[in-house]
């Protein structure tokens, strides 16, 4: 049963980490556990919940790049500088809703 368990969890973590190669956990204290908040730092935007994949990748893209003028440009700035476009790809598709979903 241990045997089991430990490589039940093994397993887990090895689907985790190739799932995503950047971790979400430090976005979760500004966007909620589900990524459900829209207010942060009482600055009204969208909760990423709501966006579709190709939003998050245009408003991290504009964010790593500079282009986003938004009041929290600055530190979303310096939270997506170390991701790599995979990594904002990656993170959009599993954090995103379809195109077709948001219908």
């Amino acid at each position: 049963m241990i045997k089991q368990s430990i490589i039940t969890i093994a397993t887990l973590g090895l689907f985790t980490v190739t799932a995503s190669a950047y971790d979400t956990k430090g976005c979760v204290s500004c966007h909620g556990a589900n990524f459900e908040t829209a207010k942060v730092f009482g600055s009204e935007s969208r909760a990423v919940k709501d966006m579709t994949s190709e939003e998050i990748v245009v408003a991290l893209t504009a964010y790593k790049d500079g282009t986003h003028k938004g009041s929290k440009a600055m530190m979303m700035k310096g939270q997506v500088a170390p991701m790599s476009e995979e990594d904002i790809k990656t993170v959009a598709d599993a954090l995103g809703k379809k195109a077709e979903e948001k219908k």
